[in-house]
């Protein structure tokens, strides 16, 4: 029994009103930030999230997953059946412990692994122990992403823009490329774009250009698959509240009103991202390839 079973995505509810609509107050972490430190915490389903069995038996590698959307996308594979491994910073160790305790809680296995995806040799070796550890591979969710905020393309460094296309778009390619490999048809693969593909944000340029690249990527690769029985599809977020936010992903002034302009009034928790992510991965979306799913509180996009 969960403590916020009331709460869960399950239940009949105002979406409105299902979360407080929350005023962050001006706050500063070093990148990439823990969701352990973050004012207000964020709300992973680690109460709420109900599974219905539809991973059962799946083995799952998440990038990103110690904390935000990627968490919450692990805790929702384990309720729903998964084993699940995180790809996380080392840096960010103390958020990743706390999940893989969850998803234990939850009956399934956790393995961590720690490092770097904007490191080439990192992104086959991580793929490489995610399959030895899981003892196989059929859903990756390629999650993890870069954001820091530079209001005047001036400041915006050479040394900024390639680390961000190295962690946001060329870490995709290498772990996709190394994970196909491996999968069997009915195999999955989920990335993680955003609104910001659609309606970029002046001050987040290089970050905005990598999500529409993975947008572009995502249909492209899902043509190619296809064929082999590998489905390739992406969910784009829109303002989310998570520890990417304080790590410099948002001017410190505009965090009180994160959130608030979309037609719910609100910034999103990421476990209303996590069913997107499940349905995906999950044998009801078979028909369904190269599409770019939108949870971003009602704002219009492509």
């Amino acid at each position: 029994m969960f403590e916020n079973e009331t709460n869960d995505q399950l239940t009949f509810q105002d979406p409105v009103t299902r979360f407080p609509e929350i005023s962050p107050p001006k706050q500063h972490q070093s990148e990439p930030g823990l969701d352990t430190e973050l004012i207000p915490q964020t709300d992973r389903g680690q109460d709420s999230y109900r599974g219905t069995g539809r991973l059962m038996g799946r083995k799952c590698l998440v990038t990103g997953a110690d904390s935000g959307i990627g968490a919450a996308i692990a805790i929702a594979f384990a309720r729903e059946g998964a084993d699940i491994a995180l790809s996380y910073l080392p840096a960010e160790e103390e958020d990743a412990q706390e999940i893989k305790a969850i998803i234990e809680g939850s009956g399934r296995r956790a393995v961590l692994i720690p490092g770097d995806i904007s490191d080439r040799a990192f992104c086959e070796e991580l793929v490489a122990r995610a399959v030895d550890a899981l003892g196989g591979l059929d859903a990756l969710v390629n999650n993890a992403g870069r954001q820091i905020a530079v209001e005047d393309i001036a400041d915006l460094s050479d040394e900024q823009w390639t680390a961000t296309f190295e962690t946001n778009i060329h870490a995709i390619y290498r772990i996709s490329k190394a994970a196909v490999a491996h999968m069997p048809p009915g195999s999955t693969i989920v990335n993680t774009t955003s609104i910001q593909a659609y309606q970029p944000s002046t001050q987040l340029l290089d970050y905005a250009s990598t999500k529409a690249a993975i947008n572009n990527f995502t249909k492209g690769l899902g043509q190619s698959l296809a064929p082999r029985g590998i489905r390739v599809n992406a969910v784009a977020p829109g303002p989310i509240w998570t520890p990417l936010q304080v790590s410099d992903g948002q001017p410190k002034e505009a965090l009180p009103k994160f959130g608030k302009s979309t037609p719910l009034g609100r910034a999103g928790q990421p476990t209303e991202l996590a069913p997107a992510y499940v349905f995906l991965t999950s044998p009801e979306s078979s028909y369904v390839i190269g599409e770019t799913l939108n949870v971003n509180g009602g704002t219009p996009s492509p």
